[in-house]
């Protein structure tokens, strides 16, 4: 909205100074809530960092402290901000906005998105949608990341909050606001998990962005991740010089973000066979965990401690 105001052909065009006020940080927010580091990382999942929903959030409380609170009340801010916002950008009957919606349920390729959309849609009209949304900063559309040119765009909504609450929030809003807040509360931990797991990637990689060079890699101009059409093949980190198709890559990376279980010897190992089809030479391997490494054979591993040391320097 305020690149809309400076335009070109509006009023406002060079009369103002830009100053970009991002969210709070994964080291703001648990600083602000007196949270352990990999707590930090859960809260600015589910907030994106924005001050009114982190308001909300009583210091030192869990995550499943959080929720209960926020979806037993129908008008707190972790349910009413995407709507409010989403309302201000989409008509009701702009397709831009069932895009979005389908995108945040998980769909990530062009053809399962055109499919997902209600009664389908045309290669033109997802097209113009899926532009839009990248033009507003609100999807991320992302290509594979490797030596090799690649079509394999998929897409992701770039908001961490707004990837939450268009995943479990959005589709059981009147369940919700009927009291039966505690389904949707039950639906999100049997899925937190394996959407913790996919939605902390663009975090962990701007993490390591802000980290690097430290030690045993150096500065990466680029970060990203690789993956095939099949999936037979994914990477979740992948540093290079330039993206997306590099010249150089400077390391390759898996993030695991489980509660219990340690980047372990069988996780090096898929790790390691994914970099032969990816690279001739034995390019730098680097874990990224939650809860530590059990192997040898990396040349760097680092743990939710490290990442929010990164936005301490910020």
């Amino acid at each position: 909205m305020m690149e809309a105001l400076n335009s070109y052909d509006r009023p406002f065009h060079q009369r103002g100074r830009e100053m970009v006020v991002g969210p709070l940080n994964p080291a703001d927010i648990g600083e602000m809530l007196d949270l352990e580091p990999a707590a930090a990382f859960d809260t600015a999942l589910i907030t994106g960092g924005l001050p009114l929903i982190c308001a909300e959030w009583r210091p030192g409380a869990d995550v499943w402290e959080f929720l209960r609170d926020s979806l037993d009340n129908p008008i707190s801010a972790l349910l009413v901000s995407a709507e409010r916002s989403l309302a201000a950008e989409f008509s009701p009957q702009a397709m831009s906005g069932e895009v979005l919606r389908v995108i945040g349920t998980g769909e990530r390729t062009f053809t399962n998105i055109a499919r997902a959309a209600a009664g389908g849609i045309s290669h033109t009209t997802l097209t113009r949608a899926t532009d839009l949304l990248t033009g507003k900063g609100i999807v991320a559309a992302e290509l594979p990341l490797s030596l090799r040119p690649s079509k394999e765009r998929r897409y992701r909504v770039a908001d961490p909050y707004l990837r939450f609450w268009l995943a479990f929030l959005d589709p059981h809003m009147a369940e919700i606001e009927r009291g039966r807040g505690d389904l949707a509360l039950g639906r999100i931990r049997e899925r937190w998990t394996s959407w913790r797991g996919r939605a902390v990637e663009p975090l962990v990689r701007e993490s390591l962005a802000r980290l690097l060079p430290d030690g045993a890699l150096p500065a990466v101009p680029a970060i990203g991740g690789y993956w095939t059409r099949s999936n037979d093949v994914e990477i979740d980190l992948v540093g290079a010089d330039r993206q997306p198709v590099a010249r150089q890559l400077l390391f390759l990376g898996s993030v695991k973000w489980l509660e219990n279980s340690a980047f372990d010897s069988h996780d090096l190992a898929a790790l390691q066979k994914h970099r032969a089809v990816v690279a001739d030479e034995p390019v730098p391997l680097v874990a990224v965990s939650r809860n530590g490494v059990s192997c040898t054979g990396l040349q760097a591993a680092y743990g939710p401690d490290e990442l929010l040391g990164a936005w301490r320097r910020a």
